[in-house]
């Protein structure tokens, strides 16, 4: 356990896992470094928008379910819960937690916006006196460790955000090729200064194992909405706490075969980061 509270940086490729090659080598650097393994999630409704699935698929990273159907309009009695209850915002949820989401996807602003977090565009990090910019590396980078209190090289004491999320691809609009060299380069130029966390999402299957895993199981019961396939890839990585497994490269095959995390259910993910970052107690095992 780190000896003081980390801040965490989360870069999501949304969609982007199938473009990675082995010219990425900072998308690669990170799994070699960090612990690596999946994020399970639910079934797509049928005829699902792209729109909708990007908003509920983030959702299920936030654990915020409920908040994506009631925004949609969608029946919550037809949907599972264990419990129904006020919809509590990210600073209510994980003790005082500050946190941004980086995103121009205007469904998810909204839900974003519901839920506490403080939301921003790419375009809005840039400064002010050059408004008709590109959103550049080199310029984007240092505003975004800004957020978090890094800057020069040094850690403030005091920070504006504890989490930020970006969220980078996925859309009609969107160049996935130019994403995911987006990514590639925000990640030699952003150093790894607290918690690193990459998910990018890949179409393969995958295998059953025996006995059941986890990330099928909910308070000791089965769910049963659970995807075997289109699981979200992760890596992540925090200074001198995260244990290193043998993944060389950001693949479903390496992570498979060599990663350390395993599956756990995509609506875990956003405990795992708190506690990293001193903003929950630890659960499970």
């Amino acid at each position: 356990m780190a000896d003081k509270p980390s801040r965490a940086l989360v870069l999501y490729g949304d969609g982007l896992a199938q473009f990675v090659n082995p010219s990425h080598t900072h998308i690669h650097s990170l799994a070699s470094k960090g612990s690596c393994g999946f994020l399970s999630l639910p079934n797509s409704p049928p005829s699902e928008s792209e729109d909708g699935r990007i908003v509920r698929e983030f959702a299920q990273l936030l654990d915020a379910c409920e908040a994506y159907h009631n925004m949609s309009g969608e029946d919550t009695v037809k949907v599972e819960y264990e419990e129904k209850s006020v919809m509590q915002t990210i600073a209510e949820r994980f003790m005082g937690m500050r946190a941004a989401i980086v995103t121009s996807n205007s469904s998810l602003k909204s839900l974003g916006g519901k839920l506490g977090f403080t939301m921003l565009q790419l375009n809005e990090l840039l400064d002010k006196t050059h408004p008709l910019a590109e959103p550049l590396l080199d310029v984007v980078a240092p505003e975004l460790l800004k957020l978090l209190g890094l800057q020069e090289g040094k850690t403030s004491e005091t920070s504006q955000f504890d989490l930020v999320f970006v969220h980078i691809g996925a859309g009609e609009n969107t160049n996935s090729q130019n994403d995911i060299e987006y990514v590639n380069g925000l990640m030699i130029i952003i150093p790894a200064y607290q918690f690193w966390s990459l998910e990018m999402k890949i179409i393969l299957v995958f295998h059953c194992f025996l006995p059941r895993q986890s990330y099928i199981m909910k308070g000791g019961n089965l769910r049963k909405n659970i995807r075997h396939h289109c699981p979200m890839l992760i890596a992540q990585w925090q200074s001198a706490v995260t244990r290193k497994d043998m993944a060389e490269t950001f693949s479903f095959k390496a992570f498979k075969e060599h990663g350390g995390n395993l599956t756990i259910p995509a609506d875990r993910f956003l405990h795992e980061v708190a506690f990293k970052i001193w903003k929950a107690p630890k659960y499970g095992a």
